[in-house]
């Protein structure tokens, strides 16, 4: 079966020192870096995902007001900054960059285009990829977004748990089993070749 690795939102902005930074992001940019480089092989691609702000709407706080951490955040991966550049630990030469979320709010890379212009789903499709591992940050948020529209748009959904890290870690834990219970697959990069589509 054709998989995909899809790396979700491992920028600057989303790792320490970042303008909304999660703990651990760092580390697993490093992790997922280190799974690309001895499994690269069993990938018919591997491609990231990006948030790439200009005027996301009200997917950013208001000037003077707090974000509430549900519905909006503070300002992060404006495009053009530092902040929207995939992490330098994230090492894994990605096949294609899909950017989100320029002008409304976006979570799944799903909502992302490449510079070509196709969509995650149509990329995908045009080259016959049947099945995806899902890694990257948060998983409580944009890798649950993606994993879902992944399973959504037909394709065997695979969640490697180890190679992602979330916001909060009891809303991840939820956000993991829900998955589940949607019928996508929650493993470990280790124990991904017991995994049976």
């Amino acid at each position: 079966m054709a998989t995909a690795l899809l790396v979700v939102d491992v920028q600057r902005d989303f790792c320490e020192g970042g303008a909304l930074a999660v703990a651990g992001g760092a580390e697993v940019a490093r992790r997922i870096t280190g799974w690309v480089a001895a499994h690269r092989d069993r990938y018919e691609a591997v491609l990231a995902t990006r948030d790439e702000h200009e005027d996301p709407g009200s997917h950013f706080a208001p000037p003077g007001q707090e974000p509430d951490y549900q519905e909006t955040w503070p300002v992060h991966c404006v495009a053009g900054t530092p902040g929207a550049e995939l992490h330098p630990d994230l090492a894994v030469s990605p096949d294609a960059v899909f950017s989100k979320g320029r002008w409304a709010p976006a979570y799944s890379g799903f909502d992302g285009s490449a510079p070509s212009g196709e969509t995650l789903a149509e990329w995908l499709r045009g080259r016959g990829i049947e099945a995806v591992h899902v890694a990257g940050i948060a998983t409580d948020y944009c890798v649950s977004a993606t994993a879902r529209d992944a399973k959504e748009a037909g394709l065997h959904t695979t969640v490697l748990a180890d190679l992602t890290v979330g916001v909060d870690p009891e809303r991840s834990a939820a956000s993991l089993a829900a998955l589940a219970e949607a019928g996508i697959t929650i493993t470990s990069s280790s124990e991904v070749d017991h995994v049976r589509p």
